[in-house]
């Protein structure tokens, strides 16, 4: 069915299965759209050795993105316990409430590369590893990551975005994902 699953399934005879059921042999996933890399494992024993180097912080993630609006701040630590939203099933939002037993804790640091009018281009490193979490901590701090449709409104960025009065017709998709790699 065009999954990345599927395809593993039929390339390999045997995967990693402490993954569980629906996440054979994946170690590390990715948020739908954000592109990069995934580690599989083949079997048990490299699967459990991988993601203990996750789980020590071993493992050294960094991510791209692009904001839509300027962060204010060269670097800076994003700290914010994620939960699922209350009431839209595929969102995750912040919470303050350290009464909350349904968030976590989770730490991101952001570093800007350059900014734009407008936007602002920039490195994060998440050093916990939550569902949505930077798309997430970016928006609670009002620079959701460009074209992305949960925390940014927006599915894409087009060329009238940048370019007041564009004609309907020369008016193409520049990106057609959220800004995060």
């Amino acid at each position: 069915s065009g999954t990345l699953v599927n395809a593993l399934a039929y390339h390999f005879a045997e995967l990693s299965k402490a993954g569980g059921e629906y996440r054979p042999g994946i170690v590390h996933r990715l948020d739908r759209d954000t592109s990069g890399a995934i580690l599989i494992a083949k079997d048990e024993g490299a699967h459990r050795d991988l993601s203990l180097q996750f789980e020590t912080r071993k493992v050294f993630k960094e991510y791209v993105a692009i904001t839509a609006r300027v962060l204010d701040r060269d670097s800076d630590y994003i700290e914010g316990r994620i939960r699922h939203h209350r009431h839209e099933r595929i969102k995750m939002t912040v919470t303050d409430d350290e009464e909350d037993e349904d968030a976590k804790d989770a730490v991101t640091f952001y570093e800007v590369s350059e900014r734009f009018l407008g936007y602002t281009f920039v490195k994060a490193q998440p050093k916990t590893g939550r569902t949505h979490q930077i798309r997430v901590h970016l928006a609670s701090v009002g620079c959701p990551v460009l074209a992305d449709q949960i925390y940014g409104g927006r599915n894409c960025l087009r060329r009238s975005d940048l370019v007041p009065g564009v004609a309907p017709d020369a008016d193409e998709i520049l990106m057609p994902r959220q800004a995060l790699h």
